[in-house]
């Protein structure tokens, strides 16, 4: 089961990362407007995602990218918050205040392969 849930993170991060690139208005309308070049975050957030979900597979590399991940998701919380913020995107509000502490329960995941 421990396998499948790894394998399942892996997948998770790398297809959203391949959606920086293919739905790419998305991410930067959420990106806060104090971060500058928001097209060129969105791809350099998008190519990370599938960086660290591929190196998850990889048990030589594999804690070096679940420690990535957690820094990936503490970098990626003002996008998140701003989103709840300013940004509904059509998602309901109280949808994206549940996501905000989500964060934690993503961290604790990658954390257990670190």
């Amino acid at each position: 089961m421990d396998e499948a849930f790894l394998y399942a993170m892996a997948i998770f991060y790398m297809t959203v990362g391949v959606a920086h690139f293919v739905k790419p208005a998305l991410f930067t309308s959420i990106i806060p407007p104090f971060i500058p070049k928001p097209k060129l975050v969105n791809k350099l957030v998008g190519s990370i995602e599938v960086g660290l979900g591929f190196g998850l597979i990889f048990e030589p590399v594999r804690a070096v990218a679940a420690y990535g991940i957690i820094l990936l998701l503490i970098a990626v919380f003002p996008a998140n918050l701003y989103m709840y913020q300013r940004k509904h995107l059509g998602i309901p509000k109280w949808l994206l205040l549940i996501r905000l502490p989500m964060q934690l329960a993503l961290i604790g995941w990658a954390y257990l392969y670190t």
